[in-house]
């Protein structure tokens, strides 16, 4: 009752919380513009198929798509896509990550429940059908360690079932499911095998943050190499050679950007094989025949692939010729003749590939989403924004198709603009196809993501320049590109909304809390509101990686650290806030707890202040079931139109099949409370 009475005292204040309100502009039509809406559907439901793989052998293809609307793996003949079938029969929240075991005979998925992310192993078996999990247990959440094509019925799997802060390594006999205890881990961060499935490589956790490197010696492990914790967010092990005396490595130590590295595993010696002055590298291509690195990654603001002998330059050669984008190669059988390719650009979606390398010949299989092939997409432009203290924020802009724009991709009339903010933060927004753009620019917004300082993948200054500065100068850098989208014409400064998941959350609460005048709106997901709680409720595994959180986001043993996450928290100014706030929330999200909503969602009707606080009972950190995803973005659609002006398609039945929960705030959603009137929530099995 106290509840109600506090909307509706809400609803009375709403145009006092929200003074730029009489300055939303008209929604543009299909009329106006002639683009005409991109259906939420298209945009994000279930992929058409996705994740392509190639059995070691090379006879088999497997991907996942949707069998009764919930997506599951399916395999066809190499050279028969048409025949596929179905091998699994998930009903609940669908199979999105699966891989060929190296017998061939069996493939693998993780799944978990709810959103709990306890991701335990299952192996179906591709002839008969049969699924059988092979860690059935409890709280846990298995990791695969490695898998070896020396190695048909035997991988290695981390598992947390004994003690859930730590991943013990475990042989698993796939025909059987039977384990043995390899490694019991008493602190570890983790580990690294060979192809012969034994352990050489150990990473230690360091007091502050940074991690040693530990070789395999004898039934002990010896000191190999320190990592630093200002090289940790970029230096890491890879992968161990061919001739199982080296460790490839990404590597930064005595330098600033990660280089790919070969480290001798007796005396560290390190040899450079590659590098890039602008960014790190950031993916490794190792050839299954040699087990040789044979071709790396760069990405600044476009992915960019590089050969490292003139015989794979031609493969990659051939697939850049008649691949337009970003390709990734996928899987390989265990000969090396058959490669999967996904390839990507702004204004299409990805596509998946077959490369037979004794024919030369490609083939392209399949769209992962073709129902969006003719829909009018936007181009993504891919710039760089310098911060107040000059460093270069990576960045990518979208603008509505509709609109004028001159030479430089700057449009002739400022539009209202959404700042999308990537999660992590340890993370980074790349150039490719975006949904989300997508969606916002359709809908009449700019949109602006931003690899703010503590973004990953532009070397370890970059990212330790956000060390401690959640809230502060990693915020700025976000205030300094809407700033600069001011100054350059692309929207007003009364026309920005930020929106963001995980860190982007946080981002977004702390927009509205720290800087009020700033936003005109935010959309918070899954983001967490006090920094103190989010330390004190990590998952239990993450316990080995709580020395680097307390290094870079605040140290809570600490008077003075329990003092910088008070502050940097949006809670304990969340009095300030002014602008309307949607929150979202997963509610068996491991990572940020649904307290962490709560708890603002509280503190904010305590000061009389609106809030839509929309909740997903069976959902983590995202949403899995397309039904929730077009839920959220259903409602989020209405609530910017009604922040920015811009146009959506009716709620009408967007909740429909979904578990929506709206605890407070719906009114404040044009036509939300209507929705929910007829509405009866549907939980995932």
């Amino acid at each position: 009752m106290a509840r109600t009475l506090i909307a509706l005292l809400c609803a009375a204040l709403l145009a006092a919380c929200s003074p730029r309100e009489e300055s939303v502009p008209e929604a543009p039509t299909a009329e106006t513009t002639g683009d005409a809406l991109i259906d939420r559907e298209v945009l994000f439901g279930n992929p058409e198929r996705m994740q392509l793989r190639v059995s070691p052998d090379g006879s088999m293809l497997s991907y996942i798509a949707p069998l009764d609307g919930v997506l599951n793996v399916w395999v066809a003949p190499r050279g028969d896509l048409a025949a596929a079938r179905a091998v699994t029969s998930d009903t609940g929240r669908g199979i999105f990550r699966h891989f060929w075991a190296p017998d061939g005979r069996h493939l693998l998925y993780l799944q978990d429940t709810g959103g709990d992310e306890n991701f335990l192993l299952h192996a179906v078996d591709v002839e008969s059908g049969v699924t059988r999990n092979l860690t059935p247990f409890e709280n846990t959440t298995v990791e695969v360690t490695h898998i070896s094509p020396d190695h048909p019925d035997t991988i290695l799997i981390g598992l947390n079932n004994r003690d859930e802060r730590f991943h013990d390594v475990h042989r698993l006999t796939l025909s059987t499911g039977e384990l043995e205890l390899v490694e019991q881990n008493e602190g570890f961060l983790g580990y690294l095998a060979d192809d012969a499935l034994e352990v050489r490589l150990a990473l230690a956790p360091r007091r502050g943050g940074g991690m040693d490197v530990l070789r395999k010696d004898g039934e002990d492990f010896a000191h190999l190499l320190t990592i630093e914790q200002e090289d940790d967010m970029v230096s890491r092990p890879v992968a161990i050679s061919a001739d199982g005396e080296h460790v490839i490595m990404v590597d930064s130590r005595e330098r600033d950007t990660g280089a790919l590295a070969r480290v001798h595993l007796e005396s560290g010696e390190r040899e450079i094989i590659a590098s890039d002055d602008r960014a790190d590298v950031a993916g490794v291509f190792i050839d299954v025949v040699s087990r040789e690195v044979r071709a790396y990654a760069v990405n600044f603001k476009v992915p960019e692939w590089h050969a490292l002998d003139d015989y794979f330059q031609r493969d990659f050669s051939r697939l850049q010729d008649a691949i337009d984008g970003d390709l990734q190669i996928t899987s390989q059988s265990h000969d090396g003749r058959f490669w999967t390719i996904y390839s990507g650009q702004a204004t299409r979606p990805g596509a998946f590939h077959l490369l037979d390398r004794d024919s030369d010949e490609l083939t392209s299989l399949f769209v992962t989403q073709p129902a969006l092939a003719d829909q009018p997409l936007t181009p993504m432009q891919p710039l760089v924004i310098e911060s107040r203290d000059g460093l270069e924020l990576v960045s990518y802009l979208s603008l509505p198709r509709w609109i004028e724009i001159d030479a430089e991709g700057r449009p002739q009339e400022p539009v209202p603009m959404v700042l999308l903010v990537h999660g992590g933060p340890w993370a980074r927004d790349s150039y490719g196809f975006h949904s989300e753009h997508q969606w916002l620019a359709n809908r009449g917004y700019a949109v602006l993501s931003v690899n703010f300082r503590g973004s990953t993948g532009f070397g370890k200054a970059f990212v330790n320049a956000g060390d401690r500065e959640w809230g502060r100068a990693m915020h700025d850098d976000l205030i300094d590109a809407v700033e600069w989208a001011v100054n350059a014409g692309i929207t007003r400064d009364d026309q920005v909304a930020i929106m963001g998941g995980s860190y982007g959350g946080y981002a977004t609460l702390a927009g509205l809390a720290f800087t009020p005048e700033v936003f005109a709106c935010g959309v918070d997901i899954v983001g967490p509101s006090n920094l103190e709680t989010l330390l004190e409720s990590i998952p239990p595994y993450w316990e080995a990686f709580f020395e680097n959180l307390a290094t870079r986001v605040g140290d809570p043993r600490t008077e003075e650290g329990r003092e910088l996450l008070r502050e940097r928290s949006p809670l304990h100014s969340a009095d300030a806030i002014k602008r309307p706030l949607l929150i979202v929330q997963g509610a068996n999200d491991p990572r940020v707890k649904q307290a962490e909503s709560d708890q603002i969602v509280e503190a904010m009707l305590a000061n009389d202040l609106p809030v839509t606080y929309v909740l997903y009972p069976d959902e983590g950190h995202g949403f899995a079931r397309p039904q929730n995803r077009l839920a959220f973005y259903g409602i989020t659609e209405v609530f910017l139109t009604e922040c920015l002006g811009g146009r959506h398609q009716p709620l009408d039945d967007a909740l429909a099949g979904s578990s929506t929960q709206v605890p407070t705030g719906a009114e404040f959603i044009p036509g939300l409370e209507d929705t929910l009137a007829d509405f009866e929530p549907v939980l995932a099995n």
